[in-house]
């Protein structure tokens, strides 16, 4: 028949939820240390619990020697042989030590390491167990309140629903039952902490799948979830049957499935989106309630898409501070950029006036070959971005000296002084100031669409001429300055032979260049 002692174990590893197996193992080690105090002895002790008698009982072991050297852990031939007649050289015997004398100080720290033993147990097995059950929705009953976090009866544990993780429009009260997802379990100093939460989307997932039975048996599958807590959710739900209506299968008749998930929920709003292995169909949907134009994939690598609404669709389509396409984007895991038609549009025209604004250097006159191919390899390949060049980076380039680049820069002058001449816009490329680009950007004012041709060209700077009437005076036509044709220029009235110097001497530095 079964002891007292071992029946009380039995209950108490039951209460606790750990094996028997481990609170006897417990008692033992607890008698085990109380024996080793009270004998103050270094002896090889070891306890077995007798289940029928209830007693705990502790020997000394002592190895079986020819010649003791170690009287507390060897015992000779002879001296084993009156302990036990079956005794031999290099066995052991058991030498049983009375426990009945151990006295009130012993037995009050056997009973510590039975509690220690026992907690460690306890803690263990509910690690083990709810780090199995994490992402399962739970009903618990609201406890307590600490600082913000709540405080929930779980059952064999407490857990904690931290106040990230609750809802902004929801509030509880002590004794109320609520539904929470197991999110994770974390080892602490006091044992393990079980985080609840009623923000995860897995909480949802479980939800449907307790009022979908479409859901609960396969047929209707939860592809993605997205969650603004307490607000709104999205959710993609895909049929494996084309006869089921995933849609309607969530929704119920009348709308009785969904609103008992919103009603526990606390009024926040579900959007169903029927699933879709096309990315952009897929977007499409998650974008509802608002009206998609059209979709198109920028970068299937980064999940980049572009979505063009009309301009009534827009502020539908981004919802309320964004929160509807950033619902979408986190449901079917895409960045989204939305635009309005009008938008669109004008970024369309405003590339095509830019493909239209660049001109190849090619179409410069007046410049060889050899000229041509140095720009081209630093980096320059249109006139426009010639024009905006400084003097002092065409004179870096390797195998353009200063001769070469006033020759560069009289071409680019003589160039946008045809385009205004044919724009009829003669004040275009005379009463500039400035860089070339800024003085296009003025002339184009005037000049039209092909005055914007001129946006990076100027002219001699008025008040220049009007500084110095011999640089008025003389019949070089308008065109972009820049800090060479200033230098240029005057030296040109300090010395006139620069200004008497011949094309052919250009043409000769051009090839010493080269």
């Amino acid at each position: 028949m079964t002891n007292i002692l071992y029946q009380q174990i039995d209950q108490l590893s039951k209460e606790k939820g750990i094996n028997p197996e481990i609170v006897v193992s417990a008692v033992e080690d607890a008698v085990l240390v109380a024996t080793r105090k009270f004998y103050k002895s270094n002896e090889d002790l070891r306890s077995t619990f007798n289940k029928e008698t209830g007693q705990v009982e502790v020997y000394a072991i002592k190895k079986i020697v020819e010649n003791v050297t170690n009287p507390v852990r060897e015992i000779s031939l002879e001296s084993a042989q009156k302990i036990d007649a079956s005794a031999e050289v290099n066995g052991e015997v058991k030498i049983q030590k009375a426990t009945d004398v151990l006295g009130r100080i012993a037995a009050q720290t056997a009973k510590q390491v039975i509690l220690q033993k026992v907690r460690e147990a306890e803690r263990d097995s509910i690690f083990a167990e709810y780090s199995q059950r994490i992402g399962e929705v739970v009903t618990c009953m609201v406890k307590r309140t600490e600082g913000g976090d709540i405080i929930v009866d779980l059952g064999t544990t407490e857990g904690r629903l931290p106040k990230r993780e609750q809802s902004r429009l929801e509030s509880f009260m002590t004794g109320d039952r609520i539904r929470v997802v197991i999110s994770k379990v974390e080892k602490t100093t006091k044992g393990p902490q079980v985080i609840v939460s009623r923000t995860d989307p897995a909480l949802l997932i479980k939800l449907f799948e307790m009022e979908v039975p479409e859901i609960y048996d396969g047929t209707v599958v939860i592809r993605a979830a997205a969650r603004d807590t307490g607000e709104r959710a999205k959710v993609a739900v895909f049929s494996k049957d084309k006869d089921v209506d995933p849609v309607g299968a969530c929704v119920g008749m009348k709308g009785s499935r969904v609103q008992a998930i919103i009603r526990e929920l606390h009024g926040e709003k579900i959007d169903i989106i029927a699933y879709s292995e096309d990315p952009v169909s897929f977007v499409t949907n998650a974008l509802s309630p608002a009206k998609i134009g059209r979709a198109s994939i920028i970068d299937i690598m980064e999940k980049h898409i572009e979505v063009i609404v009309e301009s009534d669709q827009l502020s539908l389509a981004i919802g309320k501070k964004g929160q509807n396409v950033r619902l979408a984007a986190k449901l079917a895991g895409w960045k989204i950029d939305i635009k309005s038609d009008e938008e669109k549009r004008a970024e369309i025209e405003d590339q095509m006036a830019q493909m239209a604004a660049k001109t190849p250097l090619a179409e410069l006159p007046g410049l060889s070959e050899g000229i041509l191919q140095k720009l081209s390899n630093s980096g320059i390949s249109t006139i426009e971005e010639l024009a905006d060049t400084p003097i002092a980076e065409l004179t870096n380039i390797k195998g353009v000296g200063p001769k070469s680049a006033e020759k560069i820069i009289a071409s680019v002058k003589d160039y946008y002084l045809k385009l205004s001449e044919v724009s009829n816009t003669e004040e275009a490329a005379s009463v500039v100031e400035g860089t070339p680009g800024e003085m296009a950007q003025k002339a184009a004012v005037g000049a039209g669409d092909e005055g914007e041709a001129a946006v990076k060209a100027g002219g001699v700077a008025a008040d220049q001429s009007l500084e110095n009437p011999a640089i008025e005076a003389e019949p070089e036509p308008d065109g972009p300055i820049t800090a060479v044709n200033r230098v240029a220029a005057d030296q040109s009235l300090e010395n006139p032979a620069i200004e008497a110097e011949s094309e052919g001497e250009v043409k000769d530095e051009e090839k010493r260049e080269e």
